[in-house]
């Protein structure tokens, strides 16, 4: 059909970009009636006393101030005061914000390439697999993850308004550019690698002179935010490991994305840390890296589209990868949101090269690319609906990955919330067994037994937690809760008043507890 519609571009882009909008709505629209999690989603909203008082001066003073949650993201904490403002906590309403997010990245994508290259089947292939491709599940239905499709949207939006002031150079342009960056920024830090991305779209397909000059407050903000963010989330976790397993698991981790991004199979909230990884895995993967890279490099000059797509992955890819540790995951679907166009970019001008006849590449290539667009489409479907509950979410985690001793507790939290104690505190068995210093399991552990009227097993417990770690404000707020039931309120009160010196009473609700103590 859009054969025939060659001789009007205009009307051939209003029809893809009405496609792409009824079909991710299709994807994602029942996200929209899922609820929050109990991973992070606490933190960003449920139990964030500040989100939860909608936008006001003290909350905008906070949001512009605070690290909390590990990140410096003003503008995410904005946009989730203001969805409190208007939905209160109903979850629905943040999933709909995700969803008009996503949707408006994904039109926003095919714009920026409609406008640098004119080829709109390649672009809409760009923006399709973008929008529907099962690795972005996780930022859209994840509440907590506001920052992936909200810094998506100004990094798309800086990228646009960049090919817009490369179209006609003026210092208004180009400062319009540099403040939608800086909201890129204070969304989420990945946003650093833009100045990268944008050298590398002077190279193809702008094919314009690089100009570093105009490129220097960029980097210069970049260079700040990667501070300020390495200051955030330097920090101990709950096991700290050596240089040489991580080095190896980004190493395999960057092909492990490659594979997923091919076959979306086994995808998982969070996929726990190997300590060694089979010496022939990481020389395998290492070996195909330097293959397609110094593939891209030879044939550059020929074909600038595969080394740019190449670049945008890794580029991208490279500052979450793990070499500096922020966390206990070897990889997360997440931080193939925006990486994943570099491959997008390989495959939609790099398999046409495959069929030099015109004809073959409309006979097969094109239906091949809408088959393998529609299948992605189901495949993601599929996967939003293990994001339904957490209880559903974390089940599947542990169907599908080995030893995750994260899904066990935060299973268990879901089970102790609707009054499975006994199963939330097998849960939490298992996940100690498998990470005997794992300090939430214990404290989530004590919780359940506290609500079973088991007070010393309790105690025992966030004692557990407090030798593990002494500045463990939860702890410290939940023993003395118990303390409490059990009649010992000096105790309790000491516990209290130490829980609120470590943190943020407000915050945290630990003024609760504390209102015992008078």
């Amino acid at each position: 059909m859009l054969n025939k519609m060659t001789i009007n571009p205009q009307k051939q882009r209003l029809i893809v970009y009405v496609c792409l909008v009824v079909v991710a709505l299709a994807v994602y629209w029942q996200v929209s009636q899922y609820d929050f999690i109990n991973c992070d989603d606490p933190v960003y909203v449920t139990e964030n006393i500040y989100v939860q008082s909608g936008i006001t001066l003290d909350g905008i003073r906070w949001a512009f101030s605070t690290i909390h949650a590990e990140f410096w993201h003003p503008l995410t904490w904005l946009s989730l005061m203001l969805d409190y403002q208007l939905y209160g906590l109903n979850a629905g309403g943040y999933h709909l914000t995700n969803i008009i997010l996503h949707v408006l990245n994904t039109l926003l994508l095919f714009w920026l390439f409609t406008r640098m290259t004119g080829m709109v089947r390649r672009s809409a292939f760009v923006a399709a697999l973008f929008a529907l491709h099962p690795l972005h599940v996780e930022s859209v239905a994840w509440i907590a993850e506001r920052k992936d499709v909200l810094s998506g949207f100004f990094f798309m939006l800086t990228l646009c308004l960049y090919v817009y002031y490369t179209e006609n150079p003026d210092i208004k342009r180009y400062l319009l550019v540099l403040a939608c960056f800086v909201c890129g920024l204070m969304s989420k830090p990945i946003v650093v690698t833009l100045p990268v991305v944008m050298i590398l779209l002077d190279y193809w397909p702008l094919k314009r002179l690089w100009r570093l000059r105009e490129k220097i407050p960029f980097i210069v903000l970049s260079v700040v935010v990667c501070v300020v963010t390495f200051y955030a989330q330097y920090k101990p976790f709950i096991k700290d490991f050596p240089l040489d397993s991580r080095i190896a698991n980004a190493i395999v981790s960057f092909v492990a994305y490659l594979g997923k991004t091919f076959w979306p199979h086994n995808l998982a909230v969070f996929y726990p840390f190997v300590d060694k990884l089979p010496v022939c895995q990481v020389l395998g993967s290492a070996i195909l890296i330097i293959v397609i890279s110094v593939a891209v490099v030879t044939v550059a000059k020929k074909l600038p589209c595969l080394l740019v797509g190449w670049l945008w992955y890794v580029t991208i890819l490279l500052p979450v990868i793990g070499i500096v540790q922020v966390g206990n995951h070897s990889a997360a679907d997440r931080y193939m949101y925006l990486p994943l166009i570099g491959i997008g970019i390989m495959m939609a001008w790099g398999m046409p090269l495959l069929f030099q006849d015109i004809k073959i590449r409309k006979n097969i290539l094109f239906p091949a690319g809408i088959a393998a667009i529609a299948i992605l489409a189901i495949l993601a479907r599929q996967q939003c609906g293990y994001w339904k509950n957490s209880v559903i979410l974390f089940s599947h985690a542990l169907q599908v990955t080995k030893n995750n001793y994260f899904a066990y507790n935060n299973r268990g939290v879901d089970y102790d919330e609707i009054g499975r104690y006994s199963d939330a505190i097998n849960d939490y068995n298992e996940a100690i067994r498998l990470m005997p210093n794992y300090q939430e399991a214990y404290n989530n552990r004590g919780i359940s037994y506290g609500k079973l009227g088991k007070y010393e097993s309790a105690i025992d417990d966030f004692n557990t937690v407090i030798e593990l770690s002494p500045d463990h404000m939860k702890a410290y707020s939940n023993r003395g809760l118990a303390y409490f039931l059990q009649g010992k309120n000096e105790q309790g009160c000491r516990d209290a008043q130490k829980a609120c010196k470590l943190g943020d009473c407000k915050l945290l609700a630990y003024a609760k507890i504390k209102k015992l103590c008078y």
